[in-house]
């Protein structure tokens, strides 16, 4: 205990000193955290199959031999993006569920959209059936693309936060080639079947899981708290320094989320760069490519269209892989605005504006208002990705795909500019060091 106190009066007497660096890292044992980390995404990795499901999907639909089930242009235009109409419920209702029910049970919860979205599809006998479906997928997809970012950012140490919060991305790529692949082999039904696996192993093994500490302490549940950090950092961790810390922090910005907290740039501006990070994100048209890969493959006259998109999900699951490593040495600035350069759209969207936005909407948002704060910035993603992926197809016969392109890439350099202006760089730092810098305190 004088250890704690210790290093608490330390940081209060030298506020310029980063918390962190008190703290025995040498004692922390990730090996539990990883197990948490890699629980919470098979979240994504569901997403990442219904992003991609409609993509082997709509070829074989589209010239099946049951009319009752055929896909029309329009019908397979919206097959594609009403997934994101769901998703943008799912975030709405994931940032009430996170700050009611906690970041645990929100994730178990998610999962049975998931299964009874894709048991829809198997089971289709018209049209309606697969909206249906969609729908109920997208409404999970938006509730984890909430969620895991804050379950792993308010679990994992500064130290190794920025590469677990990339594996939220690297998954939901993977999840992508991997519908991609299994497209090859299978047909539409056998394929949906696969992808209700993921989310059931994912319920399954967040049993076994803790809830964050952040949001037990927020609920006054100190010995929880500690014993989910011993669960996290292992049994030799300083936990009661860690406790104290992040109490700390909650009592001094208050735990309960008012309308008008929205006029305290503490709250105001990760709002704002959150927002705009996920309208800048679709704005490059990632979705849209992923979603129609293989029609765009087919209208560039590709003979072998499927092989093709496997080949460009490969492409994004290499870099992403890439990011997640050096994230936390390269830092999160940086790799933005090297993604930015649209040359190189599928492997720089990958290192860069596929994972970071995520993750730092889960490290910049002050915890109180992580369910309002959280829930608006998921809704600004999936809105504007409906606006992309709907109109994709507009925009091709309109401007012709190079037109189309050059509008993409021209989002890319305002990108950049975004990034060098408005967008911090949260490396390294607690989640409390990072909302003490918008509040324009000394971080405890």
């Amino acid at each position: 205990m004088f250890q704690v106190w210790f290093i608490k009066e330390r940081v209060h007497m030298h506020p310029s000193f980063p918390a962190s660096s008190f703290l025995p890292h040498s004692k922390v044992k990730n090996g539990k955290l990883y197990l948490a980390s890699f629980a919470a995404v098979l979240g994504p990795m569901s997403f990442g199959f219904v992003l991609g499901y409609s993509s082997p999907a709509i070829p074989e639909l589209s010239s099946i031999s049951d009319p009752r089930l055929r896909l029309s242009d329009e019908q397979a235009s919206w097959f594609g993006s009403i997934v994101t109409l769901g998703a943008a419920a799912g975030g709405l209702l994931g940032g009430w569920m996170v700050q009611r029910i906690g970041r645990k049970l929100s994730l178990m919860l998610c999962s049975l959209p998931y299964v009874f979205g894709f048991t829809l599809i198997i089971a289709a006998q018209n049209v309606w059936m697969f909206y249906v479906g969609r729908v109920l997928t997208g409404l999970a997809s938006g509730v984890t693309s909430l969620v895991v970012p804050l379950y792993i950012s308010e679990t994992a140490h500064e130290k190794v936060r920025g590469m677990l919060g990339s594996c939220v991305q690297l998954m939901v790529v993977s999840g992508i080639m991997g519908v991609y692949l299994a497209g090859l082999f299978i047909d539409w039904r056998w394929l949906a079947i696969c992808c209700s696996l993921p989310p059931s192993l994912m319920m399954v093994a967040m049993c076994f899981m803790p809830e964050t500490p952040r949001f037990l302490l927020s609920r006054g549940k100190r010995r929880e708290a500690e014993e989910a950090l011993r669960f996290l950092r292992g049994p030799d961790a300083p936990v009661e320094w860690e406790c104290a810390r992040i109490e700390e922090a909650t009592e001094e910005q208050g735990s309960t989320f008012r309308l008008s907290d929205l006029k305290d740039p503490g709250v105001f501006k990760p709002l704002v760069i959150g927002v705009l990070l996920m309208v800048f994100q679709q704005m490059t048209g990632i979705n849209a490519i992923m979603f129609y890969a293989e029609n765009i493959f087919e209208q560039a006259h590709f003979e072998e269209s499927d092989l093709a998109s496997v080949i460009v999900a490969l492409i994004q699951v290499i870099f992403t892989a890439i990011a997640a490593v050096i994230m936390d040495r390269a830092g999160r600035k940086v790799l933005l605005i090297i993604s930015g350069k649209p040359n190189c759209r599928c492997s720089g969207f990958a290192i860069g504006w596929g994972p970071i936005p995520w993750l730092i909407m889960s490290e910049v948002i002050p915890i109180r208002v992580r369910g309002f704060a959280g829930a608006a910035v998921v809704l600004s993603n999936w809105g504007m990705a409906f606006i992309v992926t709907k109109s994709f197809q507009d925009m091709m016969n309109l401007l012709t795909s190079a037109g189309t392109f050059w509008l993409f890439s021209c989002m890319c350099f305002l990108n950049i500019i975004f990034t060098v202006i408005l967008v911090p760089e949260t490396k390294g730092k607690t989640l409390e060091q990072i909302e003490a810098i918008f509040r324009g305190t000394s971080g405890p």
